[in-house]
């Protein structure tokens, strides 16, 4: 889910399926990974879980307790969008979309190689 970690708050979250507060758990734990005594000792990790979908989102990207409050439902809203639109969602069209550049730009760079290689070959037998 990266890809879409990444997309969150970047996108123009318009047509995405909107979500209601009533239709939310808001936990708030301690996160993990790096960062010490800061870490251990606030909850400012939030678990966000949409009770229709059982989908669950964990945010702890920043130190802020609001901003990951505000990350997570980005993020939720997305993934909920996933959920019940499948390939019409705009989450998903935008990924096939990188995805497609992404696979365009390792072909370029495949060619290129491939074109020195023979240079450097011709290169070579020039000199012989």
């Amino acid at each position: 889910a990266a890809p879409l970690l990444q997309a969150a708050g970047k996108k123009n979250s318009s047509n995405l399926l909107e979500l209601t507060e009533a239709e939310l758990e808001e936990q708030f734990v301690r996160g993990d990974g790096p960062g010490g005594q800061a870490t251990n000792k606030t909850n400012n990790c939030v678990v966000l879980k949409h009770v229709p979908s059982g989908i669950v989102v964990k945010c702890h990207q920043t130190r802020s307790l609001e901003q990951n409050r505000k990350i997570a439902r980005e993020i939720l809203q997305e993934k909920v969008d996933l959920f019940y639109k499948g390939e019409v969602s705009e989450v998903f069209k935008e990924k096939k979309a990188s995805e497609k550049k992404k696979q365009e730009k390792k072909r370029r760079a495949k060619e290129n190689l491939e074109r020195k290689r023979r240079f450097k070959e011709m290169q070579q037998l020039d000199k012989k």
